[in-house]
């Protein structure tokens, strides 16, 4: 099993609170960090926030968001085998070439440990402030996963459709093996449907009391509905009961999300109260070491 830490950036915004937590993260065993995007947050909203019975995003306006590109080029220039993971980022939001340079670059620098979650967005008001059209953003995810793609396998590229063309276009460097796994961040049905299509792995979410389970049921599905086996694509989700202080057995809940289907558990960083090293490392001989012993 893999262990992954949220929301690294917006957690630690800092340089010195960064290195000092993806140090701990990697001594401890974990085996990723994830970085969460907002390029602006409006003082005024009417779009519900999805992940919680609020319907507001967490923090006031003044709370540092960090790009998680540019968190993730930090953190990982001082780590070695701590893999870096968006999630997510808005893909929609993002001009698709120059994301994919972005993203190759990136990935070169630190050898191939960069994995690019991606969501459609659901913030209204942030994408009028871009100048990006909110309607048909699903559309435009699929074509701007499979334009960079085309970038990332060949050079002399070419790429039709309705929101991106290019023809005999290269973008170097490549990423170090090759494409920069794609995973697919939501629970709606075009978001299963694009985990199964397109997706190295799949986060379904797991705030508002969501359940996972039937979600990673439905890419089961619609992957074998395609003519795709399940088992190439990763699913990593949230595990409450396998947080210090949960009351429960870490242990037997990671089993039981294994069970699931579930390849990475991703645990937030609240969880961890004080002690940022001692807390991170105590659960590493806990609860990370036994796991994957077994």
């Amino acid at each position: 099993m893999k262990f992954a830490l949220h929301f690294g950036n917006i957690t630690f915004p800092d340089p010195e609170d960064a290195k000092r937590l993806v140090l701990a993260a990697e001594a401890a065993g974990f085996e990723s960090v994830i970085a969460v995007e907002h390029v602006v947050v409006p003082t005024d909203y009417s779009t519900p926030y999805p992940y919680n019975e609020t319907g507001r995003l967490p923090g006031g306006i003044d709370m540092p968001w960090p790009d998680p590109l540019s968190w993730l080029t930090y953190v990982g220039a001082v780590t070695s085998t701590l893999r870096l993971i968006t999630g997510v980022l808005v893909l929609p939001q993002r001009n698709p070439l120059v994301l994919a340079k972005q993203l190759a670059t990136i990935d070169h620098l630190t050898s191939g440990r960069l994995e690019l979650g991606i969501g459609v967005g659901w913030l209204r008001e942030e994408f009028d402030a871009l100048g990006v059209p909110f309607e048909r953003r699903e559309r435009r995810t699929d074509e701007y996963l499979a334009a960079m793609r085309a970038l990332w396998a060949n050079d002399d590229a070419s790429y039709e459709g309705e929101f991106v063309n290019f023809k005999g276009m290269s973008c170097n460097p490549k990423p170090k093996h090759g494409q920069v796994p794609i995973i697919v961040g939501g629970h709606s049905k075009p978001a299963i449907r694009r985990a199964a299509r397109y997706g190295n792995g799949f986060f379904p979410a797991t705030g508002a009391g969501l359940d996972p389970s039937g979600v990673i049921q439905a890419l089961r599905d619609e992957a074998k509905a395609i003519g795709r086996d399940p088992a190439e694509i990763e699913v990593m989700t949230g595990c409450p009961n396998a947080l210090p202080g949960s009351g429960k057995d870490p242990l037997a809940a990671i089993a039981a999300s294994a069970k699931a289907g579930v390849d990475r558990i991703v645990l937030p960083l609240s969880g961890f109260g004080e002690g940022l090293e001692d807390s991170l490392a105590a659960y590493g001989e806990a609860v990370i070491k036994p796991v994957n012993r077994t």
